[in-house]
């Protein structure tokens, strides 16, 4: 007799078939829209010159990208794991886990995320723990998957809607401190979807935390995913509930940690436009996990390969022989984006002028330079 799933596991499988149909349909337009690369046609440089590499707390990166937690702890997701680690070994991608608490409590739940070190030996992976887990899950996460980073999620608003979930938020903090010093390699702080606002991150950075995703909505809705398992609904209001990862990179404090950007990346030039915006590399997960629920490995392979290569080729356009230059390039800031800087007290138009200034001639309110006659 076949025995019954259990609850985690069919939360798992639930999990991973509601985000799959969100991503068939994704919305038609995100936060990532309303950035806008002001185009320099003479700037560009030579793709052969352009290096990939990113630094990352203490590590260096080949890309600045990385395959970010799907799941894990059932047949499906072991499929979805396996298919991931190959890619992730293939084309030198960080991975990350889905969150590993379910086969922290039950081990026979553990083959799905081993499977992400064996595949990938030799690659970069990151263990997942949720908020509410202490030093001894954090560090029993880490040996699971020989991990080189744990990411250590929190998810209030995924958790207040979860017909399951905890509602009972007041240990998280003493909880994330106590992870964020006990564990045995560097921690990354990251949301679900939901965004890291700057008092946030500045919370984070005093206890400790020295990188972070900011994972902002825009991507995959646990909201919408839990209240969807939940019978009659009744949390739909929340549905896009919280901040972009674009406006959580424009927010962040400069005495911050570190930051990495996911939800809503749909394809290389969001990752340009999250490196432009101060991250150091931007996480991908929906667009992947249809190809990786197949368990076709070979076409997670060939997509890796390919954000990879249009990556390069926007950099170049760009004239940034490197991730971190970046930095200098002018960005045109626009609709609900220009709107969120404008009550948050940031200056928008400042993005557009980090090039070069202005020339006298056509600085604001100036005019134009009078034409030259014979």
């Amino acid at each position: 007799m076949t025995p019954e799933p259990s609850l985690s596991a069919s939360r798992k499988d639930d999990h991973l078939r509601l985000a799959a149909e969100q991503a068939a349909a994704p919305p038609a337009r995100n936060d990532f829209d309303d950035v806008e690369f002001l185009h320099h046609a003479l700037d560009g440089v030579d793709e052969q010159r352009v290096s990939l590499a990113t630094r990352v707390g203490p590590w260096t990166w080949p890309v600045p990208l990385y395959l970010n937690g799907m799941t894990g702890g059932t047949e499906t997701a072991e499929r979805v794991n396996r298919a991931l680690a190959i890619a992730a070994r293939e084309t030198g991608i960080p991975l990350a886990s889905g969150s590993v608490g379910i086969a922290l409590d039950d081990p026979a739940a553990a083959g799905g995320f081993r499977v992400i070190r064996e595949e990938n030996p030799d690659g970069f992976v990151m263990a997942n723990i949720g908020a509410g887990r202490g030093p001894d899950d954090a560090r029993r996460a880490v040996d699971l998957l020989g991990a080189d980073a744990l990411q250590l999620h929190v998810n209030p608003v995924q958790e207040t809607v979860m017909p399951e979930g905890s509602r009972d938020f007041s240990s998280w903090p003493a909880a994330v401190e106590a992870v964020i010093a006990a564990s045995p390699v560097p921690v990354i702080v990251k949301e679900v979807g939901f965004g890291l606002s700057r008092r946030t991150l500045a919370r984070l950075a005093d206890m400790g935390a020295t990188i972070a995703d900011v994972s902002g909505s825009g991507g995959t809705d646990f909201a919408a995913i839990e209240n969807a398992r939940r019978a009659g609904g009744g949390f739909s209001q929340l549905a896009g509930y919280g901040q972009s990862a674009v406006a959580c990179l424009l927010d962040a404090p400069a005495s911050g940690p570190q930051l990495l950007a996911s939800g809503g990346v749909r394809g290389p030039l969001d990752v340009a436009r999250s490196l432009a915006l101060g991250a150091r590399a931007a996480g991908v997960a929906g667009a992947f996990l249809r190809t990786a629920l197949e368990g076709d490995a070979e076409t997670a392979v060939a997509a890796a390969h390919d954000w990879i290569v249009r990556l390069r080729g926007v950099l170049a356009l760009l004239g940034a022989a490197s991730p971190s230059d970046l930095a200098r390039t002018d960005l045109l800031l626009r609709g609900r984006v220009r709107e969120f800087c404008d009550l948050r007290g940031i200056d928008a138009g400042a993005f557009a002028r980090r090039a070069d200034p202005l020339p006298p001639s056509t600085a604001p309110g100036e005019g134009p330079a009078p034409r030259r006659t014979m």
